[in-house]
């Protein structure tokens, strides 16, 4: 049997984003952001730096004060650093509002891992793998020259490199 074709008001597909706003509303106003702008697009108004080191966590009104306190999570190494830049953090959240929403910016620290504010992780600068030795590498060639197979000899090769550098270390 031929099921009979519902009429709604909306056909077809439905954007991700329009399904979740509700959700991502409740969500954040349940922590004091009444623009969620300032959560998802965290990076863009504070900056590379900034983000990398700290992440808003809420932000709390005080009864009959004017302007709000913005709580920033951040380690306890980059807390100081983050003090210094303080002005220019308000003046950017305060951008993002287009007024001067928040007059406030409480730090608050914990390790990486922990609370459940905690647990997420901070963008860290990309490790930089060390340049191998010419000398290691060439030897290393050399060790495995006699093998045919292509894949065999890269991982033969990279196997021996590594071995040659953790003997010199």
């Amino acid at each position: 049997m031929k099921q009979p074709r519902r009429h709604s008001t909306t056909r077809g597909f439905s954007r991700a984003a329009t399904l979740m706003q509700t959700r991502i509303r409740t969500a954040t106003e349940g922590r004091g952001f009444a623009e969620s702008r300032l959560l998802t697009h965290w990076t863009e108004i504070v900056g590379e730096q900034i983000a990398g080191i700290a992440r808003p966590v809420k932000i709390s009104y005080g009864r009959g004060a004017l302007g709000a306190t913005l709580t920033v999570l951040t380690t306890g190494s980059n807390a100081p650093m983050l003090e210094m830049q303080k002005p220019q953090l308000l003046e950017r959240v305060n951008a993002c509002y287009g007024y001067r929403a928040i007059s406030r910016i409480h730090i608050t620290q914990t390790a990486p891992t922990g609370f459940a504010d905690g647990r997420a992780q901070f963008d860290q600068a990309p490790k930089v793998a060390p340049e191998p030795d010419p000398a290691v590498q060439a030897e290393a060639k050399a060790a495995a020259a006699g093998v045919g197979d292509d894949n065999l000899r890269a991982a033969l090769e990279a196997l021996t490199a590594n071995f040659l550098t953790k003997q010199k270390t």
